[in-house]
């Protein structure tokens, strides 16, 4: 098979957008005939047809569905490789690629981040930060697709240097109208009666409640699964489930929606976060002056002995 041009796939993704092949060969400034022409050798390359052409105009075919998707994903990808290439000739300094829990993006992480960004020092690095489950955040350094990562720590972590970063706790999200309302404080066995909104079964949290659960002979009942922190919170404030959050999460959002949270005294409950990469000495100087700063600022916001 012929190697697939780039300009090719930028032309299938306008085509789709469009829904038209003269809109796309207008923003192309080539003529339609030529992008039906590039198109159709694309879809002989691969034996497969890309489009459907109907009065209504042009979509792609289920094959042309999963073409679309990575072609989208090559195409932002040449396109950060162009960026990061001319923000380097421009005189940028660094480029620290993060990856990160939805937990610690929703916590600190970001104000960390941004505190930074700020110092002078680093004004000419750039930074990406992208949420990713405990394990694919692992999975990613250990790649070497990304260069630090934060993350529960109790996820394997072998092969990966780290360093501490910060603390939470978890806690029982409910409406004021609960059974459970009344109490101040729980333990996570007495939550096993009702039913939960919890996240996604590949996320850390819900692993450690299966295995909590199963430590009381019991398991966890879910009403429903969401993706976020945010849509378990809205299923809670609906009176339809209880859901266990981070009370660092949760404290602006319960209030919002009139949510009651409260701690759970289990000893898993209190999580311990820390900042990962591959080897500290061999990481760009940018990316180690990132995680010299997460580490100094979590540091200085510890709660004192």
């Amino acid at each position: 098979m012929r190697d697939i041009d780039l300009k090719t796939l930028r032309l299938l993704v306008a085509v789709c957008d469009h829904q038209n092949m003269a809109r796309a060969a207008e923003q192309a400034h080539i003529e339609p005939s030529a992008v039906s022409k590039r198109i159709a050798q694309l879809e002989a390359d691969l034996g497969t047809p890309l489009l459907l052409r109907s009065r209504r105009g042009v979509h792609p075919t289920p094959a042309g569905v999963a073409v679309l998707e990575h072609a989208r994903n090559m195409l932002f990808t040449m396109d950060r490789l162009v960026a990061d290439a001319a923000g380097f000739g421009a005189g940028v300094k660094g480029h620290v690629r993060l990856v990160a829990t939805a937990s610690a993006i929703a916590e600190s992480l970001l104000d960390d981040i941004a505190s930074f960004m700020r110092e002078p020092l680093n004004r000419n690095i750039k930074v990406d930060v992208e949420e990713r489950l405990s394990r694919d955040v692992v999975r990613q350094l250990r790649e070497g697709t990304a260069s630090v990562g934060v993350c529960w720590d109790s996820v394997n972590l072998e092969g990966l240097q780290h360093r501490p970063y910060r603390r939470d706790r978890l806690a029982l999200a409910v409406h004021p109208e609960h059974p459970l309302a009344r109490k101040k404080s729980l333990r996570f066995e007495q939550t096993l009666e009702y039913e939960h909104v919890g996240l996604q079964p590949s996320s850390a949290v819900h692993s450690m409640l299966q295995r909590a659960a199963a430590r009381s002979g019991r398991t966890v009942s879910y009403r429903a699964v969401v993706s976020n922190f945010d849509a378990a919170f809205r299923v809670v404030a609906a009176n339809l489930a209880i859901s266990v959050i981070p009370l660092e999460v949760g404290g602006q959002i319960a209030s919002m929606l009139g949510v009651k949270l409260i701690p759970l005294t289990d000893a898993w409950a209190q999580r311990n976060f820390a900042v990962c990469f591959q080897e500290l000495e061999a990481l760009q100087p940018a990316a180690r002056r990132m995680v010299e700063h997460l580490v100094e600022r979590a540091t200085a916001d510890a709660p004192r002995p």
